[in-house]
């Protein structure tokens, strides 16, 4: 299979020349415009803060990994990034590629459910954009089969693996229902800005968000459809919310033990979960000795996330399984695209159906005109199929990505479908 893919990403490249060849949303349409211009039939890119790959089927078999490079950073028109920054894949490693990038094993993050996401918004483009042929469709819904078995029959996105994550999974511990919460964020730099999407994704009642400069705390209040609290004020008002989740880059504390005493009586010892995710603290650890309080800091979020991610790990094995079978199934259907097997397949169906109107109708006949029926049967399915197999026999010899696509459409329009090795057996 023609089927060329290079990946630059978090284990090839630093995050400045991740970015530098990073294709934002308004660039893959004309990127993906570019590759067809430059004999690139169909496939598929796929770029996000962690990895750029470009998977492509080439028109002829003089397209290489090269030209699948030099189209990228001609493109982007960076200088830094070489050769060694590329990891390259072709035929079957390049779907099994594919397949582990679906199902998290090879994010940053193993198990990462945003990564299956961006899969999935990726043939999306790709296929509005005309760049997603019969083979590229088949290669999404093994893909996407794949990363969902991996979701439902293993536990490799379980639990939380990164300390804002962890936060907000602690408080759907200790508050059973957070749609009867309400919480304030305090920061809105990137960890203070996932803490609060996280908490707007669990249905939190009511979200809060402060910040020194007003204007970035306006703009995740925005996203997020929650309250603005002024910074200067936000300490007369903490005693409002339930869960109080601290990310600031403050060099000192923010909310002191006194701050947390006060706050407790106006709200007559209601529970109050503090979460401080900032280096350094924003909250006084002298603040989980007192009675109502659930206090919670890096250290002790860190001791979950490494848990989680133990446990991830330990899942590997089962996707790389999944991934094996899925693989193995997407090849079998794609081998019976030769032109043999595909001969074989089609001539068995349509004696199939032959033979089984033939052993229905023959005793409407007598024992010579049997026989008679069985020739005349016989050479009329040889004749209606004898133009199909020489064309099939002509595309094979083409040697390009259309003869399996003639082919693959040939069986789709007649429901032929391979054999899985238990009805072979």
């Amino acid at each position: 299979m023609n089927l060329i893919a290079i990946s630059i990403n978090h284990r090839t490249a630093p995050v400045e020349l991740r970015e530098a060849v990073y294709l934002k949303e308004d660039e893959i349409r004309p990127f993906i415009n570019l590759a067809k211009e430059n004999q690139i039939k169909e496939g598929l890119i796929l770029s996000t803060c962690n990895r750029t790959e470009i998977f492509g089927i080439p028109d002829n078999n003089e397209t290489s990994h090269e030209k699948f490079q030099n189209l990228l950073l001609n493109f982007k028109t960076t200088q830094n990034v070489n050769e060694q920054n590329f990891q390259k894949f072709v035929s079957r490693d390049a779907i099994k590629h594919l397949f582990s990038v679906a199902t998290g094993i090879d994010s940053l993050l193993i198990g990462d459910n945003q990564v299956f996401k961006q899969v999935k918004d990726s043939f999306q483009v790709s296929e509005e954009a005309n760049f997603s042929g019969y083979i590229m469709h088949r290669v999404f819904d093994a893909a996407i089969r794949a990363g969902k078995r991996a979701i439902s029959e293993t536990a490799i996105s379980e639990g939380a693996v990164t300390i804002s994550y962890a936060a907000v999974q602690l408080t759907e511990k200790i508050f059973s229902n957070l749609g009867k919460k309400s919480a304030l964020v305090i920061g809105a730099g990137e960890t203070g800005e996932i803490a609060a999407k996280h908490l707007s994704e669990k249905g939190i009642s009511s979200l809060a968000v402060t910040n020194r400069t007003t204007e970035k705390a306006k703009k995740l209040a925005q996203k997020l459809n929650a309250n603005v609290i002024p910074f200067d004020k936000f300490k007369d008002s903490i005693y409002k919310y339930d869960i109080i989740i601290s990310a600031t880059s403050s060099p000192e504390i923010l909310i002191r033990q006194d701050d947390v005493k006060i706050a407790l009586k106006k709200r007559n010892n209601n529970p109050m979960i503090l979460m401080d995710i900032a280096i350094p603290r924003d909250i006084d650890p002298a603040t989980k000795k007192i009675d109502y309080v659930f206090y919670h800091d890096i250290d002790s979020l860190n001791i979950i996330v490494e848990q989680n991610l133990s446990k991830r790990k330990s899942e590997i094995p089962k996707v790389e399984k999944i991934i094996d079978e899925e693989l193995d199934i997407f090849l079998e259907w794609y081998n019976s695209l030769q032109a043999a097997p595909a001969i074989k397949d089609i001539r068995d169906f349509f004696e199939d159906i032959r033979n089984e109107e033939v052993e229905k109708n023959k005793n409407k006949f007598s024992a010579e005109d049997q026989e008679k029926l069985d020739i005349v049967t016989k050479r009329i399915i040889n004749k209606i199929l004898h133009h199909p197999t020489i064309e099939l026999r002509k595309a094979e010899k083409s040697l390009s990505v259309d003869s399996s696509t003639k082919i693959g459409i040939i069986k789709d329009l007649f429901g032929i479908h391979p054999k899985k090795k238990s009805e072979k057996e």
